[in-house]
């Protein structure tokens, strides 16, 4: 359990980071991109055994990290997106209610539990996922640009689902260190590439501070994935559980922190969403 908070920390700070890269005026692009190498690096050094590079490319998981390094960022680049063209709170539905596709991977794969009161929680779940996230004052327009939302949704599961998988089927415990930097490693090389693209055709400029708000970020960011598949990694706790967990409480948090850090307005339904918030926790943990 100690590790599932420890991802919901991580995470959360994630969400702390966004905002005042907002605040300060950080180009997020040249954030992400330092971020990933950071976590990359971070990851390198954690890893107790010598960094073989041979090792890692006959890896049974090494072309999963490949898929799932270019998921990472071009998920993140159509959060963006969707955020900008349909809002906020739709891109924040649209990526964390996708927590039912590796619910749904557990139940049918693994077999796991499925009780009523674990189907009551989730349900309870993805509700809350949506009133916490839906701002007062949003227009909320599902249908603007569907694929966008369609996309993320989709996108963000599968990327749960992959992780869940290759860490069952493919990565040992002691492996997980160099496995999440080989994922952040190819999201670098990607980033990498995008940018010098804009660098050399868009003439866009460096913005020192993203070196900055970058490296704390990567730190977080390895620590989100890390922790996380320390916890799928963990016999005690079913796959189901800890992805409903995981992100109904990064919501639930975020959205306190929001009021707390930076004076958010949060408005009735969103109050009613952390309740169920935490209803639901309580519920799908018990099971």
């Amino acid at each position: 359990m100690i590790y599932l908070l420890l991802s919901i920390l991580a995470s959360t700070l994630i969400f702390i980071h966004f905002k005042l890269f907002e605040r300060f005026k950080v180009n997020t692009l040249q954030a992400i991109v330092v971020n990933y190498i950071v976590a990359c690096t971070f990851g390198l050094i954690v890893y107790e055994a010598p960094v073989k590079v041979d090792e890692i490319t006959s890896s049974k998981w090494f072309y999963g990290a490949i898929f799932l390094g270019f998921l990472f960022i071009s998920i993140f680049n159509v959060m963006a997106l969707t955020a900008q063209r349909n809002g906020l709170s739709v891109a924040s539905v649209a990526s964390k209610m996708s927590v039912i596709i590796p619910v749904i991977f557990g139940f049918y794969v693994y077999h796991e539990s499925a009780g009523l009161q674990k189907i009551i929680g989730i349900v309870l779940a993805l509700i809350a996922v949506y009133l916490a996230s839906v701002k007062s004052k949003t227009s909320i327009n599902f249908k603007k640009n569907l694929f966008l939302p369609i996309i993320l949704f989709f996108g963000s599961g599968v990327i749960d689902t992959s992780i869940k998988y290759l860490e069952t089927t493919y990565v040992p415990e002691n492996g997980i260190p160099i496995f999440s930097a080989t994922i952040f490693g190819f999201a670098a090389i990607i980033g990498l590439l995008i940018l010098s693209y804009k660098f050399t055709f868009e003439n866009l400029k460096f913005d020192y501070k993203s070196l900055i708000g970058g490296t704390l970020l990567g730190i977080v960011n390895y620590g989100s994935i890390y922790y996380l598949l320390k916890a799928l990694h963990f016999e005690g706790l079913e796959s189901s559980t800890i992805f409903t967990v995981n992100n109904v409480a990064i919501v639930m948090v975020s959205t306190l922190l929001g009021l707390l850090l930076f004076k958010e307005h949060i408005s009735i339904k969103n109050w009613i969403g952390i309740l169920l918030a935490v209803i639901s926790i309580g519920l799908v943990t018990l099971a």
